[in-house]
């Protein structure tokens, strides 16, 4: 992405983020980035165009890292202690991108069934391994998809949590806060 791409896509999620998806108008986008509008539209046709470039890059972002995370572990319970690492880090560094997700994943309009399928797909790399974990005995049994929906809400959480304290949030310390209970309720060992 060039320079001027990314900071039209940058200023674009502030935006989203602060007034959301529907209240925010080319006009104040271009005008925070400091582009003129024919700049907007060379690199994106109309505004869906910015929110879905958002959606899959930092989707992809996350993936990516999961992925980078997860290819050296050798149990299911490491994958998934580094997933749940990774998700809490992701969350307090792109606070905003996940907060547009977020906010949008809730109607039935297009831009909300797009973020739905984004986070089902991410949410099915966790329960793939927890499904793995059950196979192989490391886990107890369970419904994997409510396992893993649940390990995705509560890293998630760690967005309220920092909203709640009104301050920014250490990732290391809030995984220490809670990976034991997660370690202690899905391993048999």
């Amino acid at each position: 992405m060039n320079k001027t791409k990314r900071r039209i896509f940058n200023t674009a999620i502030k935006v989203f983020a602060d007034k959301g998806y529907d209240n925010a108008s080319i006009e104040e986008i271009t005008a925070i980035a400091g582009v003129a509008k024919g700049s907007l539209y060379y690199h994106f046709a109309k505004k869906e165009d910015i929110f879905d470039t958002l959606l899959e890059e930092g989707m992809k972002l996350l993936k990516n890292s999961i992925e980078i995370k997860t290819e050296r572990c050798e149990t299911e319970l490491d994958k998934i202690k580094a997933i749940i690492l990774v998700q809490i880090k992701v969350t307090v560094k792109y606070e905003t991108f996940l907060n547009v997700i977020f906010s949008q994943m809730w109607g039935e309009d297009e831009k909300s069934k797009k973020c739905k399928n984004a986070v089902f797909e991410y949410i099915d790399i966790i329960k793939n391994i927890v499904e793995q974990g059950i196979k192989n005995g490391e886990f107890y049994d369970g419904d994997a998809d409510a396992i893993a929906s649940a390990i995705f809400g509560v890293t998630c959480s760690s967005l309220i949590y920092r909203i709640k304290k009104n301050r920014e949030v250490d990732a290391n310390k809030v995984y220490e806060g809670f990976i034991n209970s997660v370690t202690r309720t899905l391993s048999k060992k």
